[in-house]
């Protein structure tokens, strides 16, 4: 089986800014955080994103103050996404279509954010059917952990049909291709995001592209 592991943001869509304008607006109204520090958020896993936020503000990185911070994003993120100007990224849609179409292929998330927060972002760009399986940010601080997650998840999908050597994480960002790396399946790295070629580059994924918009392109590569 052919197995293909997708980031979100960055690869699969570009939300405009509304999923971390959600959680600094939940962290900063629900702690009383003015102004929270800036901390990274590109290939960022959002528990890791609120671990470092606690860690500057000096809050405790508890499960009940995570789950605090996670319901106030959850409940502020539909409300960004309709205020900002999201969109498919170019090929997603055509490429996950022909993708639907063939047989003994598996197409999961391998993804930071949280799995409800992926529910809700991929379902209003319309593209949340075309998901089975994954790995996700709720509880790892790394994304290598998340990585390991979806590799279970994949392998579980397959149902002893998983070709590790028939597996790919497509991603925007170092930290996808690390990622890949960790769990020791190929990569395709799109500069859709906040990389561009040249850095990309320099992590060495087995495929970089500037974008999906090829389909017959990438499904050649890919298969």
């Amino acid at each position: 089986m052919l197995t293909l592991l997708f980031d979100i943001d960055g690869t699969l869509i570009n939300t405009g800014g509304a999923g971390g304008t959600a959680l600094i607006e939940a962290f900063r109204e629900d702690f009383g955080i003015d102004n929270p520090a800036q901390v990274p958020f590109s290939g960022r896993t959002d528990r890791g994103i609120g671990t470092n936020l606690f860690e500057q503000h000096g809050i405790e990185d508890s499960p009940e103050n995570w789950q605090r911070l996670r319901d106030g994003y959850i409940t502020r993120l539909p409300v960004h996404l309709p205020q900002r100007d999201g969109r498919v990224l170019d090929g997603v849609l055509s490429l996950l279509e022909q993708l639907q179409s063939r047989e003994a292929v598996g197409v999961g998330l391998l993804t930071g954010n949280l799995q409800e927060g992926a529910r809700i972002k991929l379902s209003y760009f319309g593209l949340f059917e075309h998901f089975r399986f994954g790995g996700f940010g709720d509880d790892h601080r790394n994304r290598d952990g998340v990585a390991e997650a979806a590799l279970v998840a994949a392998k579980n999908h397959a149902n002893g049909n998983f070709d590790p050597g028939r597996t790919w994480v497509i991603g925007d960002t170092p930290l996808d291709i690390t990622c890949a790396r960790a769990i020791n399946v190929k990569v395709l790295a799109v500069a859709t995001g906040l990389h561009p070629m040249n850095q990309l580059a320099d992590y060495r994924p087995d495929l970089l592209l500037e974008d999906l918009s090829d389909t017959d392109l990438v499904l050649d590569a890919l298969s």
